[in-house]
């Protein structure tokens, strides 16, 4: 049955985020994911997990200057050092957090630059931070984004993702799967989640449209978590969704499958 993880990024955002750790364990998550906490120390974070008896399920690289506008490192030409810099960063943070799965942001294209070109950085710097990455027993995960959401994106498409890992061939890649994302690319995610499913090794799941909870709009998520569980995927399923309340309001959803939150 699905195993559910919050997106501390997401959820609990009316708490200070290091007591968002303890809002997840009791609303019955076993596990948490966020996009990055590198303003925090290792040794606070790995206590908040052990005090609350949590998994660290996932977290991305440093993405760069968010608020200059940077969406990940990986396909920008000039700043190769600072993207090694990145990995080696976020490997000592999934060591120390016994986390073994980081996401590899790829960055968003400038106007004028050639796709092609950004693509073959991408795959390059991919490559380097999966042959650290298993050094450290660490996989990679690329998650394709739409571009509404995150105007200039380089990875768009599951397709997209699903053509570079198969290219790459690297045991350390491997493809997150954003629900939410790909309804707004592609859609007919059942027959994609099966397509795709030996890659995939990360799930997220939000509502369509507004990226709400998963339980309104337009996906009938709960076939889609039975469908998972048919399939045979054994991941977590990571909430990354924005309540339209408190979280603690909106988490009714979650009741079906509580007994199935803890692995």
């Amino acid at each position: 049955m699905p195993r559910f993880c919050a997106n501390l990024s997401f959820l609990f955002a009316d708490q200070p985020f290091e007591k968002r750790f303890a809002a997840a364990a009791a609303a019955g998550f076993s596990g948490v994911e966020y996009i990055g906490a590198y303003d925090m120390a290792m040794a606070a974070i790995k206590r908040q997990l052990t005090d609350n008896d949590l998994t660290q399920v996932l977290f991305n690289l440093p993405p760069g200057d968010w608020d200059a506008g940077d969406r990940g490192l990986a396909c920008r030409p000039g700043r190769e050092d600072e993207f090694r810099d990145s990995v080696f960063k976020a490997l000592d943070y999934a060591t120390a957090l016994d986390c073994d799965m980081l996401h590899c942001m790829a960055g968003n294209m400038e106007k004028g630059e050639d796709p092609g070109e950004l693509a073959r950085l991408y795959c390059d710097n991919l490559l380097y931070a999966a042959d650290e990455a298993a050094k450290a027993g660490v996989t990679i995960l690329i998650e394709p984004i739409n571009g509404i959401d995150m105007p200039g994106y380089l990875l768009n498409s599951v397709e997209q993702a699903a053509v570079i890992i198969d290219q790459l061939e690297h045991p350390n890649l491997a493809l997150q799967f954003d629900i939410y994302h790909a309804q707004l690319v592609g859609g007919d995610i059942a027959s994609r989640l099966g397509k795709h499913l030996p890659k995939i090794r990360h799930v997220q799941i939000a509502g369509v449209p507004g990226r709400h909870e998963p339980d309104r709009g337009e996906l009938n998520c709960s076939f889609l978590f039975y469908l998972l569980d048919r399939l045979g995927y054994e991941g977590w399923i990571g909430c990354e969704y924005k309540p339209q309340g408190t979280t603690e309001e909106g988490l009714g959803w979650l009741s079906l499958w509580q007994g199935s939150v803890s692995p």
